[in-house]
This record gives structure tokens, C-alpha cells and sequence, in this order.
């Protein structure tokens, strides 16, 4: 199993004023979800100025596509301009860079369905809110998507609980 090293993947993306969002697993877990995950998926702006950001920083990370690693492909701002998924494995773990998610969401329309968390001692990065996240696992998940949702409705239950207790602000 590989598991990947988040918080320097998110720092160095972050450092570089890289515009991106994190979905997926590691959205679930750093909004309070008690699962584990292996990866890290984050949705990035496709505009040109910030796929010109993107590239050096995965070169940084030593990014390569994870299908056949041995040829060390790497990707290209081609691929990163387009809506599709780029499953990369760098020096710190897995990250897939995702054009889009669900059906066609880009950065701009998740945008405002994010939080801004500290991941790491001065990171603070947007992360896809708790109720965006099961909204899309319900449209289009698959079998293990659709196995964790209980887990994150009830983690939604558990936080809006709290955020309406009484003393809370």
C-alpha cells in the first residue's frame, strides 16, 4: 500500500499559488470523516496562467502518470487544460489532478461549495464542503463511494449537531 505524504503535496501546490480545491477521500477526512485515504484528489483551475503554475511544481514533486511508471511519462498543460483525471504518483504519494468532477463540475462552480482548513502549520487550503461531497457520491457514486455514505451523513449530523449546541457561535 501506498500512502501518500498530504500535507507536503498540498504545501508545495500551495506555496506555488497554485488554484485548486481538495475533493474526494482527503475532502471527507479533513472535514472531520473517520475514514482513512490513500490519495490525494484535488480539482484545479484549467486556466492558462495556473497550469503554468501547476507544471513546475509537478515537476518539483517528480509527478508521472501511474499507469505504467516504468516509461516516467509526464503530464503536459494539454492534459491539465482538459476535464478528464490525471492519475499521477509522485515522491510523496498518489495525487490525481481532476479537471472535473461529477458531471462536469470545474474549480469555478465548486468553488463556493468550499472551506478554507489549515492542513499543515501554514497551510490553509479550500476544501469541497461536507454537503457538496455526499451530494456527489449519491449522483454518480460507485459501490465504495456509495458504502461510505452513512459514514459521512452521520459525520454531517454529528457537526451540524454541534454547531447548533447551545454556547456555540
Amino acid at each position: 500500500m501506498i500512502w501518500s505524504n498530504f500535507d507536503q503535496i498540498l504545501r508545495t501546490l500551495s506555496e506555488a499559488d497554485v488554484r485548486f480545491l481538495v475533493v474526494g477521500g482527503l475532502a471527507a477526512v479533513l472535514n472531520g470523516v473517520p475514514i482513512h485515504t490513500l490519495d490525494v484528489d484535488v480539482v484545479h483551475s484549467r486556466d492558462a496562467d495556473n497550469i503554468a503554475r501547476i507544471l513546475p511544481v509537478l515537476a518539483d514533486l517528480d509527478a508521472i502518470f501511474r499507469i505504467q511508471p516504468e516509461r516516467r511519462l509526464r503530464p503536459a498543460a494539454s492534459h491539465l487544460a482538459s476535464s478528464g483525471h490525471l492519475n499521477l504518483m509522485t515522491r510523496y504519494g498518489p495525487l490525481d489532478m481532476l479537471g472535473t468532477i461529477g458531471r462536469g463540475l470545474s474549480y469555478e462552480d465548486l468553488l463556493p461549495h468550499t472551506v478554507e482548513l489549515e492542513v499543515a502549520d501554514g497551510v490553509v487550503v479550500k476544501v469541497l464542503d461536507l454537503p457538496t461531497l455526499i451530494a456527489l457520491k449519491e449522483e454518480l457514486g460507485d459501490d465504495k463511494d456509495r458504502a461510505m455514505l452513512p459514514i459521512l451523513r452521520r459525520t454531517l449530523e454529528e457537526t451540524r449537531g454541534r454547531d447548533s449546541s447551545p454556547g456555540t457561535a
